[in-house]
């Protein structure tokens, strides 16, 4: 074996001849922030749901390790996915709804998402570096959804999610 010296696909960008130019989302982007706070007002069956926030327009990556949730559903059992409603892509095709599309069965009983960083197991996602890029002509709505057990009345989910934009 020999010892190698390898570029990540980024600054492999900015060494080419000519440059090719990284995304914002990818390099140089500006970090920000969506907080978000609900409090169950009515009790829903299994699968109702929440829209936390909407990412804005454009290329947008979602920071999955620099993010927080606190989960205060008492149902013992609750599960948590988290994902998005349909939107349009940049390139106006429309792209489906994908309600665990960022993190998928979440125990919050047990996970991380109860009080701490939100994780994924997702493989896509966490081959992504814990990311999980968008790019709409109109933002993406991001969306809780209570998979396994009913939304009672006093549930919380409070938080943030990191986004990296422009």
């Amino acid at each position: 074996m020999a010892v190698v010296t390898e570029k990540s696909v980024e600054y492999t960008n900015v060494t080419a001849t000519p440059i090719v130019n990284n995304s914002t989302a990818e390099e140089h982007g500006r970090v920000r922030i969506a907080f978000f706070t609900h409090d169950q007002i009515a009790t829903g069956d299994a699968t109702s749901s929440v829209a936390l926030f909407k990412l804005p327009p454009g290329r947008v990556r979602l920071l999955l390790g620099s993010s927080f949730m606190h989960v205060n559903w008492t149902t013992a059992t609750a599960d948590l996915d988290l994902g998005w409603d349909a939107y349009t892509g940049l390139d106006g095709v429309a792209v489906a709804a994908d309600p665990n599309g960022i993190a998928d069965v979440i125990d919050v009983e047990t996970s991380s998402v109860k009080d701490g960083v939100l994780l994924t197991t997702l493989a896509a996602t966490i081959a992504a570096g814990g990311t999980k890029v968008f790019e709409s002509k109109d933002g993406v709505v991001i969306r809780a959804t209570s998979t396994t057990t009913a939304t009672v009345i006093g549930d919380d989910l409070v938080g943030y999610m990191m986004y990296v934009l422009d």
